[in-house]
């Protein structure tokens, strides 16, 4: 068992407790990061429950080798697809792909995920109907596309800085007196 599945085994009880899931464990180098979730998204405060649970959890049990840095932090709006389960949750949601080189096809996609299965998932290509399989094993890098709502329509609100207008007021007319 590599090291990364060592502490996911290890630290998943104290993120239940601390009412979240956990997301992804990654060792690179000297950073140890655990991403949490939970529905409604992660707050600071169950940022740092888990992180000192699982700060004195990792402390006891030493399953690394050397020094590292935790960090705990939520999977935020553009979350990365690692597995096949985080991609089974982004059914539904816009996400970009880079595929390894040598894979057939572009290597750059953007699109909907419409399905996925134990080895691949499908995405259906931005601006067409077109869909496009890709196994998990080909994806060098993919993360869902967070969308702003649409564009404010040009002269609608105010600028920041813009003086407001007040509406004109009508001449006053004078009585002519004989």
């Amino acid at each position: 068992m590599d090291t990364a599945s060592r502490v996911r085994d290890l630290v998943v009880p104290e993120i239940q407790a601390a009412g979240a899931e956990l997301y992804d464990v990654e060792l690179s180098g000297g950073l140890l990061r655990i991403t949490i979730d939970r529905p409604g998204g992660v707050d600071l405060e169950v940022i740092g429950t888990v992180t000192r649970a699982v700060s004195r959890l990792l402390d006891d049990a030493d399953p690394i080798a050397g020094e590292y840095t935790l960090e705990v932090t939520s999977p935020g709006l553009e979350r990365p697809l690692r597995t096949p389960e985080h991609f089974e949750r982004a059914v539904g949601d816009t996400v970009t792909v880079k595929t390894r080189p040598g894979v057939d096809g572009d290597r750059r996609i953007k699109g909907v995920i419409v399905s996925t299965d134990d080895q691949t998932f499908t995405v259906r290509l931005d601006g067409s109907e077109a869909t496009r399989t890709i196994a998990y094993g080909d994806v060098e890098r993919a993360r869902t596309v967070f969308e702003w709502g649409p564009a404010p329509k040009p002269g609608k609100g105010s600028k920041p800085g813009a003086r407001s207008k007040s509406p004109k007021s009508a001449p006053e007319k004078k009585a002519a007196t004989s």
